[in-house]
C-alpha cells in the first residue's frame, strides 16, 4: 500500500502579501497542491493523507470547487482529510455539505472515527477540529483493535492548545503509521512510525529548510513500513544568513557581497540578513536600496562602529563626550547600553563637527 502524507497546505494563504513577490508566493501556495497531485499520479499511490489545515481559513465555494477538481483527477487514489485549527469545521461550514468527489473522505467528527478501504485493507483513524483550539488530549488512552488491517492514525496538533498529546504514548498505539500535521517543518519520529509532514511551501521567515511531502509504502502482509521518503515540493526557501563586516567595509562592498550571496544560493529564495562586526564610524549602510531591488525580507544591522574610546576620552576629558564615555563605557555592557553609547557618541561627534564648521 503506497501513500502520500501531507498537510498544512494553507490553500488561500497569501504569505508576504506586502512584498513585491507577494502574489508569486500566494500562487505558489495554491500550486503546491497541484504538485502533490502530480506526485500522487506519478507514484500511483493508494492514499493521499491530509493532516489538517488544507485551507488557511474557512474556504469559499470557489476554493472548494478548485481543490475538489484536483482530487477528482486522481480517482484511483483515496483522499482522506481532517480539519485543523485554521480550517476548523465551525457551524454552517460549507465543507460539511460540499459534494466531494467519490474518492474523497472527510473525517469530520470531533472525536476519533475511522474509514476502512477494503480493496487496500487499510483503515484510517482521525478527527477534525470544530474550534480553533483543542486543549484536551482526546487521544490519551486510545486503543486500536488488533486485526490484520493496515492502520494509520491521522492527527493535527501537538502543543498546549492544539491537541496536547504525549508522543511516547502515541508511539505505543498499534498502528503502521501516525501521520501528524500542525508543525510546519518535517520531522520523522520513532524510526518512521510517526512523522510531521511540515508545510509543502514555507509560509514565513521562521520556516527555513526544505519543504515537501512524505511518500511511504507499507507491506500489506507484515503491515510494516518498507519504504519512506521525503520529496521536496517547494522551489523557494526562506534563508537567514549572517554577513560579517569590518571597518574597511564600504556600502559598495556590502552590496556586492549580498548580491553575490543571493546569486549563489538562488534568486528564487527570500532572505533575512543580519550584519555583524565592527564598521567604520563614518559609514552608514544604505540598506533600503538593497531591500527594494532584491528578495530580502529583512536586514538587521547589528554592526558596531569601531570607536577608539581611550583616544576620544583623552581628546574630550571634560566635555559631554568624555562624560558620556566615562558613564557608559564599562566592561560587560548590555547590548542596549552599547547601542546607547554608540548612538550617543555618534550624535555628539556630529554636533561637535557641525559646530566646528560654523
Amino acid at each position: 500500500m503506497k501513500f502520500i502524507h501531507t498537510g498544512d497546505i494553507h490553500y488561500g494563504m497569501k504569505p508576504d502579501s506586502n512584498r513585491p513577490w507577494g502574489k508569486e508566493r500566494a500562487d505558489a501556495v495554491k500550486s503546491s497542491l497541484q504538485k502533490i497531485i502530480d506526485v500522487a499520479k506519478k507514484r500511483e499511490v493508494d492514499l493521499l493523507l491530509i493532516a489538517g489545515d488544507l485551507f488557511h481559513s474557512q474556504p469559499f465555494s470557489r476554493d472548494l470547487k478548485e481543490v475538489n477538481f484536483l482530487f477528482s483527477t486522481i480517482p484511483d487514489t483515496k483522499v482522506v482529510i481532517i480539519a485543523g485549527n485554521h480550517d476548523c469545521l465551525r457551524e454552517n461550514n460549507n465543507i460539511l455539505s460540499f459534494p466531494w468527489a467519490k474518492n474523497v473522505v472527510y473525517l469530520s467528527t470531533p472525536t476519533i472515527s475511522s474509514v476502512y478501504f477494503q480493496d487496500i485493507n487499510t483503515e484510517i483513524y482521525g478527527f477534525s477540529y470544530h474550534d480553533r483550539e483543542v486543549k484536551e488530549n482526546i487521544v490519551s488512552g486510545l486503543s486500536i483493535r488488533e486485526n490484520d488491517r493496515v492502520k494509520i492514525l491521522l492527527l493535527h496538533g501537538g502543543d498546549a492548545t492544539h491537541l496536547p498529546f504525549d508522543k511516547n504514548e502515541l508511539n505505543k498505539i498499534s498502528s503502521s503509521y501516525i501521520a501528524l500535521g500542525h508543525i510546519h517543518k518535517p520531522e520523522v519520529l520513532f524510526d518512521r512510525h510517526m512523522a510531521y509532514c511540515g508545510s509543502p511551501e514555507p509560509l514565513d521567515m521562521t520556516e527555513t529548510g526544505d519543504h515537501g511531502i512524505f511518500y511511504g509504502e507499507i507491506d500489506n502482509n507484515t503491515r510494516v513500513m518498507k519504504d519512506f521518503e521525503f520529496i521536496k515540493i517547494s522551489n523557494t526557501s526562506y534563508i537567514s544568513l549572517t554577513i560579517n563586516v569590518t571597518p574597511e567595509t564600504t556600502n559598495a562592498e556590502l552590496h556586492t557581497s549580498l548580491t553575490e550571496t543571493i546569486n549563489i544560493k538562488g534568486k528564487q529564495n527570500i532572505y533575512r540578513f543580519k550584519i555583524k562586526g565592527l564598521r567604520d564610524p563614518d559609514i552608514e549602510f544604505d540598506l533600503d536600496s538593497l531591500s527594494s531591488t532584491l528578495r530580502i525580507a529583512e536586514i538587521i544591522d547589528d554592526s558596531e562602529p569601531k570607536y577608539d574610546f581611550a583616544k576620544l576620552f583623552a581628546e574630550h576629558p571634560s566635555d559631554m563626550i568624555g562624560f558620556f564615555i566615562r558613564e557608559l563605557d564599562r566592561p560587560n555592557m548590555s547590548k542596549l547600553d552599547k547601542k546607547a553609547l554608540y548612538y550617543g557618541i555618534n550624535a555628539l561627534l556630529r554636533t561637535t563637527d557641525e559646530r566646528g564648521k560654523t
